[in-house]
């Protein structure tokens, strides 16, 4: 009888050490609308393959450019006229003749002109950056999902499309809090063959759900396949 206890404990402790866990991305992305617009184009033919510097969704953006040339435009008179306020400022202190009132509305001049500057700089830069977040346009990542079409209309904070890191893959399992300083230095096995992986994060707070263990997280670098399911053994 004893020896069964022994055998059986045995059993039941390489099991604690085996897990199931689905290989996912290492991140994955929802990409949302930070301007509003009509929506010019949709790349709906990269949907379900990787991007390479590709345009995946461009807002309409027309009204904004003509707004930044001329933006530009009012800039350049801006500091056109503040050369000729400068100079005529200077020109008032030398004068003795000149009173001080008239030489504080001089200044006043040239100060009004400077905040209008600040003004019009700060437009332009929010003209840039808005026309940059209308034209969205991937790296390298796989687009999983393309949420809006050509035509549509989209505010901040609408969900354009999905995307995901495929150059890692990540294990999430959760080990009981017990077991993990147990685990922390022993082989992997995936599936039933060995590797030289290593936990890669262990998160030291229980779970919320699984309340008496710790998140923990694997690694795979270059996988081949996604959303299969995998036997991950410690030994």
């Amino acid at each position: 009888m004893r020896y069964l206890l022994v055998i059986l404990f045995f059993i039941s402790s390489s099991f604690a050490y085996e897990f199931y866990a689905k290989l996912e991305p290492i991140e994955s992305f929802q990409v949302k609308s930070s301007v509003s617009g009509k929506v010019i184009y949709s790349n709906d033919k990269i949907e379900g393959l990787k991007s390479n510097n590709t345009k995946v969704i461009e807002i309409d953006s027309y009204v904004d450019r003509i707004d930044l040339e001329q933006s530009n435009n009012k800039l350049k008179a801006i500091n056109s006229m503040m050369k000729i306020e400068e100079k005529n400022y200077n020109r008032l202190l030398k004068v003795s003749s000149k009173s001080g009132f008239e030489k504080d509305n001089q200044k006043l001049k040239v100060i009004n002109l400077k905040t209008s500057k600040a003004d019009i700089m700060i437009k332009i830069a929010n003209l840039k950056n808005s026309i940059k977040n209308k034209k969205l346009i991937e790296k390298s990542n796989y687009i999983y999902n393309i949420a809006v079409k050509k035509g549509d209309y989209v505010n901040p904070g609408t969900l354009l499309y999905e995307s995901k890191d495929l150059s890692k893959g990540k294990l999430e399992i959760y080990i009981p809090i017990a077991d993990v300083d147990k685990l922390k230095d022993k082989t992997i096995y995936l599936n039933d063959e060995k590797t030289d992986l290593k936990i890669d994060k262990i998160y030291n707070v229980a779970d919320s759900k699984h309340i008496s263990s710790y998140k923990t997280e694997i690694i795979i670098d270059n996988p081949k396949t996604f959303s299969r399911l995998i036997k991950i053994e410690f030994k």
